[in-house]
């Protein structure tokens, strides 16, 4: 199975060659390297750019409104601050022209702990990222959902944020890209880059067939009758450790992949609330103005009354830094731990 690194590469590859895509970019985005986390190998349009958040995200605004569809990358999200007024400008370019001009561009970015990063590459950017309107906005939890996110990214007329979460980068997926060749061993030879001298490498695609996750679907991940737990990203699949914890304890857990953070599936949301009657919500970004909160204060306003238990949030802590020390950065972001606790006390509480 693929890891979530080499489905992104793969949808890249899939949307220069079928998509339209012109230019994929950024710091160390092409040869040699192919990205810090390798996401951008081999590409036939990859290249590299100045060290310089800020020309990024202007020159794929430029490209994007002279006709082109460029991929660009900001190397981590915690250096895409300094961008966030030329974000709000792409995001509004297509409502304040009334609908004469589009933007037909991606953004993607690694976000999260997990790494061991310290405070200048493990933060995250969802909190933030929902709150600049015009984007969609997308975070996968699984290389399959990486890869069908991506190719609806690359479709889509106006900006998308692709949301990276580091610490899953390298996970292998329980369902195969459409394409890949069923030997794991098989794919790497053909689009993994050889450690040395790549001046002579070049990757050997498989035959990549389309397959597209519509921007604004969730899925349940696992069903459950008792309560309900939301996540993306990260911390998704601690969420569907948690939830197959408690049931061996008699808890029943719905788990749901957000996978869309705007738009975001709030029908798959309210179905499962008024089903189950209990939800928690789950996310590593820092608790204040946290979406997890937008999302409690909207159950609370439309479900109060299917509610037995108040809505919960589990979310990083409020603090200006992840630290280097693992016990640091296992304390300041949520952990499989924390979830379970937090659904069983959760599942315990009475109207």
């Amino acid at each position: 199975m693929a890891n979530m690194a080499q489905a992104i590469r793969m949808a890249l590859h899939y949307a220069e060659e079928n998509l339209g895509v012109t230019d994929i970019f950024g710091e160390d985005v092409g040869a040699p390297l192919g990205g810090v986390f390798t996401c951008t190998q081999g590409l036939k349009t990859a290249w590299n750019s100045p060290l310089d958040e800020r020309g990024i995200i202007g020159t794929a605004m430029g490209l994007a409104l002279a006709g082109n569809r460029p991929v660009a990358e900001i190397q981590f999200c915690d250096y895409i601050y300094n961008t966030i007024d030329l974000l709000k400008i792409a995001g509004n370019t297509h409502w304040a022209t009334h609908g004469d001009w589009n933007l037909p561009m991606v953004v993607r970015t690694p976000v999260g702990s997990g790494i061991r990063g310290s405070m200048y590459h493990s933060h995250s950017f969802d909190a933030t990222m929902t709150h600049i309107p015009g984007w969609k906005v997308v975070m996968p939890s699984t290389p399959l959902d990486a890869y069908g996110l991506l190719i609806s990214a690359c479709q889509d007329p106006n900006p998308v944020m692709f949301l990276e979460p580091k610490a899953l980068l390298r996970v292998k997926g329980d369902e195969r890209i459409p394409g890949e060749p069923d030997d794991d061993r098989a794919l790497s030879k053909l689009i993994d880059a050889p450690l040395g001298d790549r001046s002579q490498w070049k990757p050997q695609w498989p035959a990549l067939e389309p397959y597209a996750v519509p921007i604004g679907k969730g899925k349940i991940v696992r069903e459950g009758t008792q309560l309900t737990v939301v996540s993306y990203g990260r911390t998704l699949p601690l969420c569907a450790k948690a939830a197959a914890t408690l049931a061996e304890e008699g808890i029943s857990a719905e788990v749901i992949d957000l996978r869309s953070l705007w738009p975001y599936d709030w029908e798959l949301i309210k179905a499962s609330v008024q089903k189950t009657g209990r939800v928690l919500y789950v996310n590593e970004d820092t608790e204040v103005t946290n979406f997890g909160e937008h999302l409690v204060r909207r159950t609370v306003e439309e479900l109060f009354y299917s509610l037995l238990a108040p809505p919960r949030l589990v979310a990083g802590k409020f603090i200006p830094g992840i630290g280097l020390a693992d016990a640091l950065e296992m304390a300041s972001v949520p952990q499989q731990a924390d979830i379970t606790a937090a659904l069983r006390s959760l599942a315990g509480e009475q109207p």
